[in-house]
């Protein structure tokens, strides 16, 4: 396969040379470097490199050139490589110009002129942006097939699995004809085996549960240590956050997730307002960076596996997993966050995975092109979604309660949303029935203060109203409130069950629960603050608790 290419394009010649020689000390080992002065030049270029099936991983380009400036080229340029990351270099003049290119055209990364030391300013901008293309970069090469029907909740189920572990493949829909030959003729596999998985060794497997796929894919259970120093329960950015800041602290660090790591943030389309990325993230960009590092620190990681309680004997606790297997530790962080509360209409059971889905599942994007969609629900997870689905779809509807968005969504989403021409927003009102043979087809709704109601034609539901913690798993030692959010810290001194539960004289740590040793983060601690930073906080600080509470031990 040929190198992936990096385009710089300045029209000074000796900042040009310059800079193509920084990028071929640094990167020319594994891309291959394309410099130009002419911007024009270089757009016709583009075409023969995109009809050659060349693959270019990011442009370098300068924003004052004659004729064309960098904003502009980078527009034209997205039309042929849209993946590709954007930079542009900027004179301290130009900024305002490099930051309304954020949300104009999607910049990734604006530098500053001049560069020098390169190893200081340009390597480091440049590595991280290659890393998050390559993250997201499909080569033509063997990987995973699924082969099934668009609207199976099996085939979700498998799909959201595989996207949620950033695991790569290729999605085969058996009622597109060219499908229906070849491979399910030759294995004699019949329409009631689907969806069937083949995998990259060419071995395949008909209805395989996510569990199986898990196996065969190296993902199963494989425990280092007998006893763990702790034990996180929940892969959200909490529970990433204590695995990364245990690891590298040295504790023997487990990191235990039922679903797919990232929680509910795993799912979003864009990140706008997290520190230090200007252009924003994806969900999957921030659980995979977060992996990854939790992972060369040293923390272990399992997934799919449900913990199912957590007991405690002579000091140690034991986290008890749905198989039946315990695994001892000196300590204990929940982060298993909150699900997503159920609508409850009529035909909703029936259609759930069947274009019906609750968060943003982007597994199911191919199916929403050119049709229209509804989101239900007025948070910054819903706004998201709407502004990524509007890439896609005829039109994005979307449903509240209330007469506004401004009582649950921040002011940056609503503006998003706003100067989006296909998405609408349809106010006071709820949603009465779903109804479709073998997949949502119609939606009714009904506006609360005229009592009109309104039929029309659905491709998808988003549903995000909401959610609720996820602690019905847990013992009645560890304490809740009347939400089933979990009391820690100072809350538990005000509640009357403490005294019962708690065993030691001293009160209980910051994030401590009402079972010494036992830590809860993020949204499913009582009084958590429901922000991504918030949860990366309160992950790393309960590290810092566990090892005080290490310390007294």
């Amino acid at each position: 396969m040929q190198k992936p290419i990096i385009i710089s394009v300045d029209d000074d010649p000796q900042v040009s040379a310059a800079l193509t020689a920084d990028l071929k000390a640094g990167f020319g080992k594994t891309y291959r470097i394309l410099s130009s002065v002419s911007p024009q030049n270089t757009l016709i270029s583009l075409k023969d490199l995109k009809g050659s099936g060349a693959n270019v991983a990011l442009f370098l380009c300068d924003q004052r050139m004659p004729g064309m400036t960098g904003v502009a080229f980078l527009q034209e340029a997205m039309k042929l490589f849209p993946d590709a990351k954007k930079v542009l270099l900027t004179a301290y003049s130009d900024t305002e110009v490099a930051i309304k290119a954020i949300n104009d055209i999607r910049l990734d990364y604006y530098l500053l002129k001049p560069w020098d030391p390169p190893a200081e300013k340009l390597y480091p901008v440049v590595t991280d942006l290659l890393d998050d293309w390559q993250r997201h970069f499909k080569p033509d090469l063997k990987r995973i097939k699924v082969i099934g029907f668009q609207y199976s909740p099996h085939a979700h189920l498998i799909k959201d699995y595989l996207a949620s572990n950033l695991i790569p493949y290729q999605w085969v829909d058996v009622q597109d004809n060219a499908a229906r030959g070849g491979f399910l003729e030759t294995n004699r596999i019949s329409d009631k085996d689907l969806p069937v998985i083949i995998y990259d060794d060419g071995t395949f497997d008909k209805l395989p549960s996510v569990k199986k796929i898990a196996a065969k894919l190296g993902r199963e259970p494989v425990l280092v240590h007998k006893i763990y120093d702790v034990i996180i329960v929940g892969a959200g950015p909490a529970g990433l956050a204590a695995a990364v800041y245990g690891a590298s602290e040295g504790l023997k660090t487990l990191l235990v997730e039922r679903k797919a790591p990232g929680g509910q943030a795993g799912t979003s389309s864009r990140i706008e307002n997290y520190l230090g990325f200007p252009a924003g993230l994806s969900g999957a960009d921030l659980t995979g960076r977060a992996i990854s590092q939790a992972r060369r620190l040293g923390a272990e990681f399992i997934s799919p596996c449900t913990v199912c309680s957590i007991h405690e004997q002579d000091g140690y606790k034991t986290v008890v997993l749905e198989d039946g297997k315990e695994i001892n530790t000196r300590s204990v962080i929940i982060t298993t966050g909150v699900d997503y509360r159920k609508l409850e209409v009529p035909g909703i059971e029936s259609l759930t995975g069947c274009g019906v889905y609750y968060g943003a599942s982007n597994t199911e994007i191919n199916a929403c092109k050119g049709r229209d969609v509804f989101i239900l629900g007025g948070g910054n997870s819903a706004g998201q979604s709407a502004v990524y689905l509007s890439n896609f779809a005829k039109n994005v509807y979307v449903i509240i309660r209330r007469d506004s968005l401004s009582y649950s969504m921040s002011a940056y989403l609503i503006d998003q949303m706003a100067a989006v021409k296909n998405i609408h927003l349809i106010t006071d009102s709820v949603i009465l029935s779903l109804t479709g043979h073998d997949h949502l087809e119609n939606i009714t709704y009904q506006n609360q203060s005229s009592g009109e109601k309104v039929t029309c034609k659905a491709a998808a539901l988003y549903i995000f109203i909401g959610a609720k913690p996820y602690t019905d798993w847990l013992n009645a030692d560890i304490l809740r409130d009347d939400k089933g959010y979990i009391l820690t810290g100072a809350e538990l001194s005000r509640d009357r069950g403490l005294p019962k539960a708690w065993k030691l004289r001293r009160e209980p740590l910051l994030l401590e629960t009402s079972s010494a040793g036992i830590f809860a983060a993020g949204d499913v601690r009582a009084g958590a603050m429901a922000r991504v930073a918030s949860a990366v906080g309160e992950g790393s600080m309960a590290i810092s608790m566990v090892h005080k509470y290490l310390a007294d031990q």
